[in-house]
């Protein structure tokens, strides 16, 4: 640690809904903070199209819009926003070191709360024809796809918000289900009403197909298995969208003493802390989290909170 190298009180690596509600905490209890993000500042809150549960907003609101309320929220009590991909953590004793690629970062405290990320099905095409056909995201890619052919790929609760909302595009969706919806039986209720989306039951994906990828092709078909015949089915479309759940972002912390559940989530102890001592973690990323905007912001509180008390204990052994 050289002489002139600032030092946080917490440094918090990532911008979501989770880190925004722990900076608007400690920001208001002067303690220093400082947030790490590759972008974009909301993490998946940001590009989700509309929020209808978040307490507050009786007539729900647009992803984009809370997200930038939480972050004025969080700057107007003095959190400093930097944008950074962080790649490990360091533990020098008193201080911890966030690695990042646009530069390192001392501070006493760290919160992890990089939140999920989507999951891919790793079928062949998928990732030839990323952003070229394939897709992760409804809100910011559906535009490209008015009144075009769409094949949906999943059958959770996210799968068919997303389908109803690429409705608004749209001219036909095939919604390709591996066994049977798992979706709330509010959105089915929605999805059984939409003549737009015709949902195959029982299908799997096996390839999407395109033109050459080497000359800017993009996507022309999917193909799959009908589980109950066994045979292989086609369905000609424009571009695929997938939605099969999230995956954890804790890929920078191989090899650190933060113990990971089977799926890669973060596990703590009661007050949030991981197994590096002075290291926390909320949202999202965190195991047994619940996926949902308003719980995350509640785990940020309560970060906030216990990293209070760890930097008041540093103070009274100093």
């Amino acid at each position: 640690m050289s002489d002139q190298e600032k030092i946080w009180d917490v440094v918090m690596i990532g911008a979501g809904p989770a880190a925004l509600s722990a900076a608007i905490y400690t920001t208001r209890e002067d303690i220093s903070t400082l947030l790490l993000d590759k972008g974009p500042i909301g993490g998946l809150a940001a590009v989700t199209d509309w929020v209808d549960n978040y307490p507050g907003f009786p007539k729900g609101v647009a992803g984009l819009e809370l997200s930038d309320l939480f972050q004025k929220h969080a700057e107007r009590f003095g959190a400093q926003i930097e944008f950074g991909k962080v790649s490990t953590i360091v533990d020098e004793g008193t201080y911890k070191r966030a690695k990042a690629d646009s530069g390192d970062f001392l501070a006493r405290t760290v919160l992890i709360a990089t939140g999920s990320d989507y999951k891919k099905i790793g079928v062949p095409g998928e990732k030839e024809y990323y952003a070229r056909g394939v897709h992760y995201c409804a809100t910011c890619d559906g535009a490209f796809y008015r009144d075009k052919r769409l094949v949906i790929i999943g059958g959770g609760n996210s799968a068919v918000q997303e389908a109803l909302f690429l409705t608004r595009y749209a001219s036909h969706i095939d919604m390709l289900v591996r066994s049977k919806i798992s979706a709330s039986d509010v959105l089915q209720r929605e999805l059984a009403k939409n003549d737009k989306i015709t949902v195959h039951l029982g299908t799997t994906t096996d390839e999407i197909v395109g033109d050459p990828p080497a000359g800017g092709g993009k996507v022309v078909k999917v193909i799959g298995t009908d589980t109950a015949s066994g045979k292989k089915v086609e369905f000609p479309t424009d571009g695929v969208f997938v939605f099969v759940g999230l995956a954890p972002n804790t890929g920078f912390l191989k090899g650190l003493p933060i113990e990971l559940d089977d799926i890669g989530f973060i596990k703590t102890d009661i007050g949030l802390q991981t197994g590096m001592p002075g290291v926390f973690a909320a949202g999202d990323v965190r195991s047994g989290a619940t996926m949902q905007i308003a719980s995350a912001s509640g785990e940020g509180a309560t970060a906030a909170l216990m990293i209070r008390h760890y930097l008041e204990n540093l103070e009274r052994v100093a």
